[in-house]
């Protein structure tokens, strides 16, 4: 049957691997629906050339995101396809970008940093030569200059920016209705500009502090505000200081101070003032900037900023129609559960998101991300009730519920834990994250340990995590995870004496710098069937009940190298009859008494959820919060900074990453045979950086002990 027509004009593609002509990333008109819910399109090249569909293909429904035209022609300008879908990840940003019209204000990614400035043109790039193509639409920004006037008079054309550029689009409460930008030069009034380069208060109003605050300097003579427009987050003020110099800034805090009774607030000024600090306020901090240019002043010692022309024609002033993404947490109490798959992305990808480090501490930031944030094995131990005379395992529950609830732990709360874990190394140095683990599991989570590794038939050892050791010439240039832990577990003579519900693989590498092997293939199924002490195992060969194991057959290249070799009797005996397996030594197998020699057996396989990576002593982690492929996330807690050494802070950030799902979908084979080089940036750097391999076992929870360990 002929395909059917469709309502639907545009799409873009959001996962799924490259087929018959389209990707992720592909924007497309669709001309027609199969009857296997698959639609016929055209594909659009986009970025900066013309906007002329080419011989598409067909691509999955689900597989898509359906976008007006003026959606698809918005999109079609930003270049990169990582972009386009990084974009569509915060939903509300892309919305309000796509209704952004003349005149309106936005924060854009500049040379020179973020930026404030005007919508001057929204341009349509490229011809139009039939019904079918799309105009390109980029977005011309009037900057402010130094002097915070704007500047649309130069000659010089005005920058031309794609959606992926604009961080932010001014909503409509951040100045009051009635106030306008003063043009000095044109006479004309705009749009007031507030700037956007600190983050929303992070700390909690009520705290006490020990220490009396101590005033800024401000004319205790100053008038009282003659408006009656009341202040918010976001008014542009003035302040008269004790030598009579006017200084304009934004509110970025109201409320009031510890050791105050009237309301107060807290202004960000547009440059530094000798005496002003970073955000703090006595011991206690309301919101971050950089160093000297923070402001503490009673309200009534603030007036509307006298360079704003305020009209009395509209008197309500809108409120928020939302709290700000990064706002203060209080913990109810009530333990969070792992972020759905379905609002992950909404909740954690982007910037200021995840967990902000600060100090040396991205091991910890990286593997608490990693454990906590999508974990359903851990949820066990997390939702136990915190052992009162434990202090520190309040303050784990307070992080991981912030982080499922809002997205973003600031970098105090985590100083707070380091401090807590009782060594002065964990608070200001780099520790290596097998170290943390296992302090975390058996101090903090009072969990025993994980594994239970018996060697050489002897009684059993306990660990939180297991450590790689071969020699280099065991393995292949790419070795899989699979592959490195059964040799390593042979080679040593070492295996589970049960399932493990969480398995921590070191790779193996000595310090920072040197790494065994350059590029480790994950393994996203890790089967230790053949691994576990006294466990029913099949014959390599016919699939009976195994009696025997042979190292020395593990890398025979006629015999599938690389895989765990075990044999019944049978079969055992014709292997190694060949004459270049005479000098083998097959040791005899714990089988299980009660096992008939046909009996099928069952498979023990965990799933990777998380991985942690190194590059030059920084960690950073990539995570699983899904069933699906690609439902992979990259994290960073140090991914940029704002402001110097002394007074700046770190950006956390958080990016969905995809394509490490499409890479991983390959069969084993095709990843081998694969060429890294070739992948996507972020897939490189987890194939030449994987520091550790965690997986987990979701039908076996974690259970916490009903008494602290001693």
């Amino acid at each position: 049957m002929d395909p059917t027509p469709v309502v639907q004009d545009f799409f873009i593609v959001i996962r799924g691997k490259s087929r018959k002509g389209f990707s992720r990333g592909c924007i497309g008109r669709v001309k027609a629906e199969t009857q296997r819910g698959e639609l016929m399109g055209l594909l659009y090249s986009g970025g900066r050339n013309a906007g002329s569909p080419k011989s598409g293909g067909l691509v999955r429904t689900e597989d898509t995101y359906p976008l007006t035209r003026h959606q698809a022609q918005v999109l079609l300008f930003v270049s990169s396809a990582r972009k386009r879908l990084e974009l569509l990840c915060n939903p509300q940003l892309f919305s309000a970008i796509c209704e952004l019209s003349q005149d309106d204000l936005v924060v854009v990614k500049h040379k020179k940093g973020h930026l404030p400035g005007l919508v001057k043109n929204l341009m349509q790039i490229g011809r139009k030569e039939d019904k079918d193509d799309l105009h390109m639409i980029g977005f011309e920004v009037d900057f402010m200059d130094g002097d915070h006037n704007f500047t649309s008079n130069k000659p010089a054309p005005l920058p031309l920016f794609s959606a992926a550029d604009i961080i932010r689009v001014v909503p409509s409460y951040s100045v009051p209705f009635g106030l306008h930008w003063r043009d000095g030069q044109s006479g004309g009034q705009r749009k007031a500009v507030t700037r956007f380069k600190s983050m929303p208060n992070i700390g909690l109003r009520s705290r006490h502090v020990r220490e009396k605050p101590t005033e800024q300097s401000v004319d205790q003579s100053q008038r009282t505000s003659t408006s009656h427009v009341p202040l918010e987050v976001g008014s542009m003020v003035e302040v008269v200081s004790n030598s009579g110099i006017t200084v304009y800034g934004v509110v970025q805090w109201l409320g009031v101070p510890a050791g105050k009774t009237d309301e107060w607030a807290g202004i960000e000024l547009d440059y530094e003032v000798s005496g002003c600090s970073d955000g703090t306020f006595g011991n206690q901090r309301y919101f971050m900037c950089s160093g000297n240019v923070a402001l503490f002043v009673p309200v009534t010692k603030c007036s509307p900023d006298s360079r704003l022309v305020y009209s009395s024609t509209r008197k309500e002033i809108p409120k928020p129609r939302e709290t700000p993404p990064v706002s203060s947490f209080e913990d109810s109490g009530e333990d969070a559960p792992p972020i759905p798959e379905s609002e992950v992305l909404s909740v954690l990808v982007g910037r200021m998101k995840g967990i902000q480090g600060h100090i040396n501490s991205c091991y910890l930031d990286a593997t608490l991300f990693s454990l906590f944030s999508s974990s359903v094995t851990l949820d066990n131990i997390y939702q136990k009730p915190a052992d009162k005379e434990q202090p520190i395992s309040c303050t784990l529950k307070k992080i991981v519920n912030c982080l499922r609830r809002q997205g973003f732990v600031p970098a105090e709360s985590v100083m707070n834990f380091r401090k807590q874990l009782g060594c002065d190394t964990f608070q200001t140095e780099e520790k290596d994250p097998e170290e943390f683990i296992t302090v975390l599991f058996q101090k903090v989570l009072c969990v025993e340990p994980l594994l239970k590794i018996r060697s050489r038939c002897e009684t059993s050892q306990g660990a939180y995590t297991f450590q790689i050791f071969l020699d280099k010439e065991q393995m292949g240039p790419i070795p899989t995870v699979q592959q490195l832990l059964e040799t390593s577990c042979l080679s040593n003579d070492l295996k589970f004496e049960e399932m493990p519900s969480c398995l921590m693989i070191q790779m193996p590498r000595f310090g920072n710098k040197y790494k065994m092997f350059p590029h480790i293939i994950p393994s996203t199924e890790l089967d230790i069937t053949d691994l576990l002490y006294n466990c029913p195992r099949e014959c390599f060969v016919c699939g009976h009940l195994a009696e025997y194991e042979c190292l020395h057959c593990l890398p025979d290249r006629k015999l599938q190298p690389g895989k765990i070799k075990q044999y019944c009797t049978t079969c055992n005996t014709q292997v190694h009859s060949h004459p270049s397996r005479h000098g083998h030594s097959p040791k005899a197998l714990e089988v299980p008494a009660d096992v008939a020699s046909n009996t099928p057996v069952s498979r023990h396989v965990m799933q990777l959820f998380a991985v942690l990576c190194i590059q030059t002593s920084h960690y950073v982690s990539f995570v699983k919060y899904g069933p699906e492929p690609q439902s992979w996330l990259f994290f960073d807690s140090m991914a940029d900074r704002f402001g110097d050494d002394r007074s700046g802070y770190n950006i956390p950030e958080i990016q969905a990453c995809p394509e490490l799902g499409d890479f991983l979908s390959q069969s084993e084979e095709e990843l081998i045979r694969a060429n890294p080089s070739q992948a996507p940036e972020l897939v490189r750097r987890l194939l030449s950086d994987s520091y550790m391999f965690l997986y987990q076992n979701p039908a076996m929870p974690l259970s916490k002990p009903n008494h602290p360990m001693p």
